[in-house]
């Protein structure tokens, strides 16, 4: 049984037709007809391992962010990245907000890590407060945050993000600064922190191709940091070969193919507040998302199983600590989706 979304094959399996499927938040275009073609070329290949460096791929991303080559360092999606940091660093201590990506806690305490979790709130649109700063104290070593939030979709604050790095650098904390869904703002630019990284050797950030590039089938992303020993121990805290020479191929594709990457964030700009609006019509609290997701509540008995009588998935995230029974996300998808989305909502309503 998954704690994610995004398992259409268990709704195959046992109702025999393809989902509409709201529970993951993978891009609704898509992957990209160069991407894809890419992919494919590399199979004519297999007979040879692949780059266990992924060289070519480091070095399209080194121009791409302008940082060393040396700097960056490929996985099996974001998720293996986060296993990996946790075995190489095996931190004593650790925080994380709540609610957020359960596997940051989950790859921690695989290693007898203490894990806190800071609160966020629902009355302030679970955003992170200048009250994680007082969180961050001596002897914390890593600190998770996902930006923006899995589930929330809420990014941090700037000048508060920046005075957390601080902090951390301050106290010999290591940040983990997720931004896999970084791509999918409407500003990305102004929501990274890609630019601190030569002033801060305590900070790592986590992407992947997985949501902006409809490569989740793959599994690709990376890490970046200034601490090239960090990054060798990550290599060595998991399994060789982690990347297989088609999710390479396609990932140098994609960083080619800016054009379905804007055509994305357009689709998201502009149904994302109709999603929005649609769902508080029908009496649910959203919580307001910046990415291609939304969290809201909604306390009608038993949404997701109904929903899913109807051929639609969304997460139920009940699971998620700091959350509980009525709250779900829903991914932003196409206009006639989201519309048929919501038609059916209306109809289990």
């Amino acid at each position: 049984m998954t704690d994610h979304g995004g398992d259409w094959a268990g709704f195959m399996e046992s109702c025999g037709a393809p989902p509409l499927d709201f529970s993951a938040n993978v891009s609704p275009l898509g992957t990209p007809e160069s991407v894809r073609r890419a992919a494919e070329a590399a199979l004519a290949e297999t007979e040879r391992y692949p780059d266990p460096q992924c060289r070519a791929l480091r070095r399209s991303l080194a121009a791409c962010h302008g940082v060393p080559m040396e700097w960056i360092l490929c996985g099996g999606g974001a998720a293996d990245l986060i296993y990996r940091l946790a075995a190489a660093r095996r931190p004593q201590k650790a925080l994380v907000t709540a609610p957020t990506f359960s596997e940051y806690e989950n790859a921690l305490t695989l290693w007898g890590c203490r894990v806190s979790r800071f609160p966020l709130s629902a009355e302030t649109g679970f955003a992170v407060t200048e009250e994680i700063l007082s969180a961050i104290t001596p002897g914390l070593d890593l600190l998770f945050l996902c930006e923006p939030n899995n589930p929330t979709g809420r990014t941090t604050d700037r000048h508060l993000l920046a005075r957390v790095l601080e902090r951390c650098a301050a106290c010999g904390t290591l940040l983990a600064a997720d931004e896999c869904f970084n791509d999918l703002l409407d500003d990305p630019a102004a929501h990274t922190l890609l630019k601190s990284l030569p002033q801060y050797k305590n900070l790592l950030i986590l992407r992947a191709f997985t949501k902006s590039f409809g490569m989740a089938g793959l599994r690709l992303g990376y890490a970046l940091s200034q601490d090239v020993s960090l990054l060798e121990a990550m290599a060595r805290g998991g399994p060789p070969w982690p990347v297989s020479a088609p999710a390479q191929a396609a990932g140098t594709a994609a960083l080619e193919d800016g054009e379905s990457l804007e055509t994305l964030r357009r689709l998201i700009r502009r149904e994302r507040p109709r999603l929005s609006a649609g769902l508080s019509a029908l009496g649910c609290r959203v919580c307001p998302g910046e990415a291609n997701y939304l969290l809201f509540f909604c306390g009608a008995p038993g949404l997701p199983q109904r929903l899913a009588e109807r051929g639609v998935l969304i997460r139920d995230c009940s699971n998620y600590h700091g959350l509980g029974p009525g709250w779900y996300r829903a991914a932003v998808r196409t206009g006639p989706e989201n519309k048929q989305f919501l038609k059916i909502m209306e109809e289990v309503l």
